[in-house]
C-alpha cells in the first residue's frame, strides 16, 4: 500500500481589510469607506467606534491592497490580513 500526500497551492487567498486607527480626518475616512464598502453614512460611522474593525472580508489581494492605500492615504491606519 503506498501513500501518497498531496500539497495544494492556491494563488487566490481570500483577504480582510483590517482597519486599526481613522486618524485626523474622519470625514474622508468615511467617504472612503462608504465607497469601498458600499454601506451607508451611519454604518460605515460606527466601524470608527468599533476599532480595530474589519471593514472587508474575502476580497482579492489587489482590492484589498487599492482599500488600504485609499485609506492611508487619507491618514487612516489599515492592513491587509490574508485568511487561513
Amino acid at each position: 500500500m503506498t501513500v501518497e500526500h498531496f500539497t495544494l497551492i492556491c494563488d487566490n487567498v481570500p483577504n480582510d481589510v483590517v482597519l486599526t486607527a481613522f486618524g485626523p480626518r474622519v470625514i474622508e475616512v468615511v467617504k472612503v469607506l462608504r465607497r469601498r464598502t458600499e454601506l451607508g453614512l451611519w454604518q460605515s460611522r460606527s466601524l470608527l467606534d468599533r476599532l480595530p474593525a474589519t471593514v472587508l472580508e474575502d476580497v482579492s489581494q489587489e482590492r484589498a491592497e487599492a482599500t488600504v492605500r485609499e485609506l492611508l492615504a487619507v491618514g487612516a491606519k489599515a492592513e491587509v490580513r490574508e485568511q487561513r
